[in-house]
C-alpha cells in the first residue's frame, strides 16, 4: 500500500471513529420544532379533542365555562387522590416558560404513553396514558404537531399539592367508598 493511500485510509479511519463516538445531536424541543404538515396538525388536533385533553388541560372546563383564549393552557380545577394528593392538569402548549416548549417529542411521548416525564415524575394517576400508549406512532406524532402548532399561552399552574398540602385551587376529590359500599357506589365531591 502506498503512503498516499495509507494516509487517506489512516483518516478515514479517525473521521470514522469521530462520528461514532461523537456526542448525539441535540433534539429540538417542541417550541424551536415546525409541525410537518396541516393534515398531520388538523389529524392531531381530532385526537386531542377526541381523548378529552382539553378537559383537564383548559382553563374553565370543569366550571362550564371553557377558555378558549388559552385551549390546553393549563386547568384550574385539581384532581384530589386520597394519600397522593391534589394534581392540576398542566400547560399543553408550547411556551416555553410554562408548558411543553423546552421538551422534545421523544420527552412529549414517553409522558403522553408511558405517564413519566422528562424530570423522572411520574404523572397523576387520573392521567388516561394507559390509554394513549395505545396511539400508533403516526398518531402520536400527530398528536405532538397538533400540540406545536398551538399559540403559546403563558400560564403556570398550582401544584401538585401533597397530600397535607392545601390546594388553592378548585378540587375534585375522588371519594373512596364507605365500608360495606362496592366501588361502583362510591361518590365524587368538588369544593
Amino acid at each position: 500500500m502506498s503512503a498516499g493511500a495509507a494516509c487517506v485510509l489512516g483518516v478515514s479511519a479517525v473521521l470514522a471513529l469521530q462520528a461514532a463516538t461523537a456526542a448525539p445531536a441535540r433534539k429540538p424541543t417542541l417550541a424551536e420544532e415546525k409541525p410537518t404538515g396541516q393534515e398531520a396538525i388538523e389529524r392531531g388536533g381530532y385526537l386531542v379533542r377526541l381523548g378529552g385533553c382539553n378537559d383537564c388541560h383548559t382553563p374553565g372546563y370543569f366550571l362550564g365555562k371553557p377558555d378558549h383564549s388559552r385551549y390546553l393552557g393549563g386547568s384550574d380545577v385539581g384532581f384530589e387522590v386520597p394519600g397522593l394528593g391534589t394534581f392540576v392538569g398542566p400547560n399543553l402548549t408550547p411556551d416555553r416558560e410554562t408548558g411543553l416548549g423546552d421538551w422534545t417529542r421523544a420527552e412529549i411521548v414517553a409522558a403522553i404513553q408511558t405517564g413519566v416525564r422528562p424530570d423522572g415524575r411520574v404523572l397523576a394517576p387520573v392521567m388516561p396514558w394507559h390509554a394513549f400508549a395505545e396511539l400508533t406512532k403516526s398518531d402520536m406524532g400527530a398528536v405532538v404537531d397538533f400540540l406545536a402548532s398551538l399559540t403559546p399561552v403563558t400560564r403556570k399552574v398550582s401544584g401538585p399539592f401533597g397530600p397535607e398540602e392545601k390546594a388553592d385551587v378548585f378540587v375534585m376529590r375522588i371519594v373512596p367508598p364507605d365500608a360495606g359500599e362496592t366501588p361502583a357506589e362510591g361518590r365524587a365531591e368538588v369544593e
